[in-house]
C-alpha cells in the first residue's frame, strides 16, 4: 500500500505546482469582487468591472481558460491538524473506494453506538482547508478548521470516520486527477459506507452522514445510482451543495463575459470530457429520501441563494431543513460556522439518531 501511494504521490507531482498555481490564479479570477488579486488578467479584469466594460476577447478567453482548468481538476492541501491535538484519540484508517481508488481518514472511536461520517468540499481534506497560509490564501485568506467541530460532536458521544476523497488530501489519484464534481467522487462515498459495515465496532451503529460541499453532491449522487447503500442512513447534514453550471454562471456574470457559460462548456468538456449539464444534474437530489439539513451561506458571493433553494426544494424526503447563515458573503466561513455555533447539528443528529 505505501508503494502504491509513493507511484501516485510521483506521478502527481508534476500536477501538484501547476494546481497551486491555479489556486492563486484562477481561484483569485473567479473571486474577483471580494479577494484581491495579483495577476494581470485578474487586475485587468477587475478594472473593467469598476468601469462596467466588458473584458477583451483575448482576457476572457485566458479567464474561462483558467477558470476551467481549477474545477477540472482537484488540488492537494496539507493536513495540519489532527485529532489528539484536542483531547481525541484517533486511528489512521485506509480503505477501498468503490472502483478500488484509495481513501485515507481517521477513526474517532467513543463510547456509544452512533457514527457519523463525515467528507469535504473541494479543495479541502479531512482537517479542513490552511487558507491562512500562502499558497492557498485566496478564498478569503483564513483557516478552515473542522477539528473543533469533530470535538464537540465526539464529546456529545459519537463516533466518527472522517475521509479525504479521491485528489485531496492524503487519498489516492483517481479518474485520472479530474474533478467530477461528485459524478465520480460518489464512489469514495460508497466505500466509506462499506468501510463502516466491514468494521466488528462500527458495523451494527446506527450511522448518519455529514457532507459538505463536493462531499455533499457526491452523496447525493451515491444516493442516486445506488439507493441500497444508503438504506440504514438514519439522517444527513448537506452543508453547501451547489451545482457546479451556478458557481461558473456567477463567476462569468461578474466578469461580463458574453456567452461565457457557453465558453466555459467548451473548455471544460475539452479537458475532461464532462459538459457542464453532466456534472451533477439537478435531478439527483430527488433521489435523497433520508432526513436531510441542508445549510448555505445566503449571501454566498460565489454563488446563489435560488440554486440551494431549488436543491432543498427537489429533495425528496418529507422530514427536511434549510437553515440560511447569515453575517458574510464568505462561502468557506459556512465551513466554520457549526463549529463556533453546534446547537442545530447537535440537535438534527440527536432528534435523528436516539441515544439507546
Amino acid at each position: 500500500m505505501g508503494n502504491q501511494r509513493d507511484n501516485s504521490v510521483q506521478q502527481e507531482g508534476a500536477l501538484s505546482n501547476d494546481r497551486r498555481q491555479l489556486l492563486k490564479a484562477g481561484v483569485a479570477l473567479a473571486a474577483l469582487p471580494i479577494i484581491a488579486a495579483s495577476s494581470a488578467v485578474a487586475t485587468a479584469a477587475d478594472n473593467q468591472m469598476q468601469t462596467g466594460a466588458t473584458m477583451t476577447d483575448a482576457k476572457s478567453e485566458e479567464f474561462i481558460n483558467g477558470l476551467a482548468d481549477l474545477m477540472a481538476h482537484s488540488t492537494r492541501t496539507p493536513i495540519l491538524r489532527w485529532p489528539n491535538e484536542y483531547g481525541m484519540e484517533y486511528e489512521e484508517i485506509f480503505f477501498p473506494a468503490m472502483d478500488g481508488v484509495t481513501i485515507e481518514g481517521w477513526f474517532i472511536p467513543a463510547q456509544s453506538d452512533r457514527l457519523l461520517i463525515f467528507n469535504h468540499p473541494m479543495p479541502c481534506n479531512r482537517y479542513g482547508y490552511p487558507g491562512h497560509l500562502e499558497p492557498w490564501k485566496n478564498f478569503g485568506g483564513f483557516e478552515v478548521n473542522f477539528l473543533p467541530e469533530y470535538k464537540l460532536l465526539h464529546d456529545a458521544g459519537y463516533n466518527i470516520i472522517t475521509y479525504d476523497m479521491r485528489n485531496h488530501g492524503r487519498s489516492g489519484m483517481g479518474s485520472g486527477g479530474i474533478n467530477g464534481h461528485g459524478v465520480l467522487e460518489y464512489r469514495d462515498v460508497i466505500g466509506s459506507l462499506r468501510y463502516a459495515k466491514s468494521r466488528p465496532d462500527t458495523k451494527d451503529m446506527k450511522t448518519a452522514l455529514y457532507s459538505r460541499c463536493l462531499g455533499a453532491n457526491a452523496t447525493i449522487v451515491g444516493m442516486k445510482k445506488h439507493p441500497e447503500e444508503f438504506a440504514h442512513i438514519k439522517a444527513m447534514i448537506a452543508l453547501q451543495p451547489v451545482t457546479p453550471a451556478v458557481f461558473v454562471e456567477t463567476a462569468v456574470e461578474n466578469q461580463k463575459i458574453a456567452n461565457g457559460l457557453d465558453l466555459f462548456d467548451v473548455a471544460f468538456h475539452k479537458q475532461t470530457g464532462f459538459h457542464l449539464a453532466d456534472v451533477w444534474p439537478m435531478d439527483y437530489a430527488r433521489a435523497v429520501t433520508v432526513p436531510t439539513l441542508v445549510a448555505q451561506v445566503r449571501d454566498d458571493f460565489l454563488t446563489k441563494p435560488s440554486n440551494v433553494q431549488e436543491i432543498y426544494d427537489t429533495i425528496s424526503s418529507e422530514d427536511k431543513k434549510l437553515f440560511w447563515i447569515e453575517g458574510t458573503d464568505q462561502r468557506f466561513e459556512g465551513y466554520n460556522y457549526f463549529g463556533k455555533n453546534p446547537q442545530l447539528v447537535l440537535d438534527w443528529f440527536s432528534s435523528h439518531i436516539p441515544t439507546t
